[in-house]
This record gives C-alpha cells, sequence and structure tokens, in this order.
C-alpha cells in the first residue's frame, strides 16, 4: 500500500497552465515532428488530457505504482497515443519523447515551489523521476507491441495482396504466385483460392508458377497441399509454370507431383481447362 507523501499532485495542479505551455516548447524542440502526422492542435490536446490524468493518479494517492486501478485511465491513454504514433511512423525515442520531456519543466516548477526545503525537493524529485521514467518504460513497451502488431498485419495484408485469384473464363480461375512460398503464405494462398472457387462455383483452377523462383521439397509440398485442397472442393487444379530448371531441380529432388497435371506455360494451361470444360479457341476467320 502507498504509504509515500508527496506534494505533486497541489504543484502540478498549481502550475498546469504553465507546466502544459512550457512541456509543449520542450517537446517541439526535442521532436522533429512532421506537421502533416501530428499538428500543434493534437499535441495540444494529448499533452491536457496526459496532465488531467497525471493529477487524477497523484491526487488517488499512488505515486509509482501503475498496476494499482488508479493509473488504469492513462495507461489505456498512453495505449491508445503510443499506437497512433506507431501507426504514423514515430520511431520508439520519438514516442518515449512525450514522457520524457515533461521532467524538465516538471522540476523547475518543483524546485521554485520547494527551494526552500532541499529535503522535501529531493524527495519529489526523486518521486517525480520514479513515476514518469516508469510511464516512460510503459509507454515504450507498448509501442514496440503495436509497432510489432501493425508489422504483422502489413505482411498479411502483402501476402492477400501477392496470391490475387484471376477469373480466366467462366469456371476457370488462375493463381499466379510471384517469390518464394512458404508455410504461412500456403496458407494464405489456399484460403483466397477455396473462398473464390465457393464464391465463382468455378470447376477448374490454374496454379502458375512462373514467378517462384527456386522450388525444392518444401515448395513441391506446399503446392500439393494447395491443390489437394483445390480437390477438395471438387475443382481440377493444374500447375504451370514448369520452366526447364524447375523441371531438373524436382527430377534431382526426387520429388514427385502425383496426378497432378503439369504445363510449361499459363497459356498451355488455359487451353487444357478450356477442353476440359468442352471448350476450344478459334480464329476469327473460322479456322481454329
Amino acid at each position: 500500500m502507498e504509504t509515500r507523501k508527496s506534494r505533486l499532485a497541489e504543484i502540478v495542479g498549481k502550475h498546469q497552465t504553465e507546466l502544459l505551455n512550457e512541456w509543449l516548447q520542450k517537446q517541439s524542440a526535442s521532436l522533429n515532428r512532421r506537421m502533416d502526422v501530428l499538428s500543434d492542435a493534437e499535441l495540444r490536446k494529448q499533452s491536457s488530457e496526459f496532465l488531467d490524468l497525471l493529477q487524477a493518479g497523484l491526487k488517488a494517492g499512488s505515486f509509482t505504482h501503475l498496476e494499482t486501478d488508479h493509473w488504469d485511465s492513462m495507461k489505456e491513454f498512453l495505449n491508445r497515443l503510443s499506437f497512433a504514433r506507431a501507426e504514423r511512423g514515430f520511431s520508439p525515442s520519438e514516442t518515449a519523447v512525450f514522457i520524457f520531456s515533461f521532467k524538465h519543466p516538471l522540476f523547475s516548477f518543483l524546485k521554485q515551489e520547494l527551494r526552500d526545503n532541499a529535503n522535501d525537493l529531493a524527495e519529489e524529485v526523486w518521486i517525480a523521476t520514479e513515476l514518469l521514467d516508469q510511464l516512460g518504460l510503459y509507454t515504450t513497451e507498448v509501442y514496440q507491441k503495436s509497432r510489432n502488431a501493425i508489422i504483422g498485419r502489413q505482411q498479411q495484408e502483402l501476402m492477400e495482396l501477392s496470391t490475387p485469384v484471376v477469373r480466366l473464363w467462366e469456371g476457370i480461375l488462375a493463381l499466379p504466385l510471384i517469390g518464394t512460398l512458404d508455410s504461412s503464405r500456403t496458407q494464405v494462398v489456399m484460403e483466397n483460392l477455396l473462398k473464390t472457387l465457393v464464391d465463382t462455383g468455378s470447376a477448374i483452377a490454374i496454379i502458375d508458377i512462373t514467378g517462384v523462383p527456386t522450388v525444392d521439397t518444401l515448395v513441391a509440398q506446399h503446392l500439393l497441399k494447395t491443390v489437394a485442397a483445390a480437390r477438395l472442393m471438387g475443382a481440377d487444379c493444374f500447375i504451370s509454370g514448369i520452366r526447364p530448371q524447375i523441371a531438373q531441380t524436382i527430377v534431382h529432388l526426387g520429388v514427385t507431383l502425383p496426378d497432378v497435371v503439369t504445363k510449361g506455360t499459363l497459356a498451355d494451361a488455359f487451353a487444357l481447362a478450356l477442353k476440359r470444360m468442352g471448350m476450344k479457341m478459334i480464329k476469327s476467320n473460322g479456322s481454329e
């Protein structure tokens, strides 16, 4: 239980307007802000909300223990602030400056109020340092978690964008793959393909690996999983883009693609798909 006495709440409340103004100047000097991502008005609003929450926590008598209920609102605010700055591309140090830059103006007013009592001044500075350090570390930890979540989301979005399912013809889909095919991307590939098969009712899917740089045993296994998943949905699945060097690699590795139709080019696979659908391409002059 908190037993320490402090005048921090009283001093912050008494000089809140002056603290806010000096703190904003300090942040502007310490932080190379871009006006397109953080305006002066938004920074002032965030700083003012922080001061209100700080004073509320101090008035509750909890000076250094952030795990108490008194600091829940402050931590919620810092969660929102850290996520917003991570999303806008601020660095960890630029985010932490929001907290640590408050020390200078706060210590100045503590010195002004307690200049006649060195012991009280030292005690208040120590309490303030402990509290702001904890808030700063908490902000940095939340920023890192937020940044990791944003990176994970962006990677997922990039994988989805890099695995488009194209409708070539009525009942025929194509899935052109570019880049390395790993386990996580295979899952996205299968999900996109199966969803499109259901949405379009297509009977044939062509997986084109022209843009896949290498095919090893693991990549072949991923391809087989995708083919098997499509077949379970009742669709025939072809693999196109088998270049000579990839064919040699597959033979050298001893990898087999049992019962899987393979073609050298997407055009060849598309022609076969049309034939399976009972259709054929003819020239405009009437010849095939």
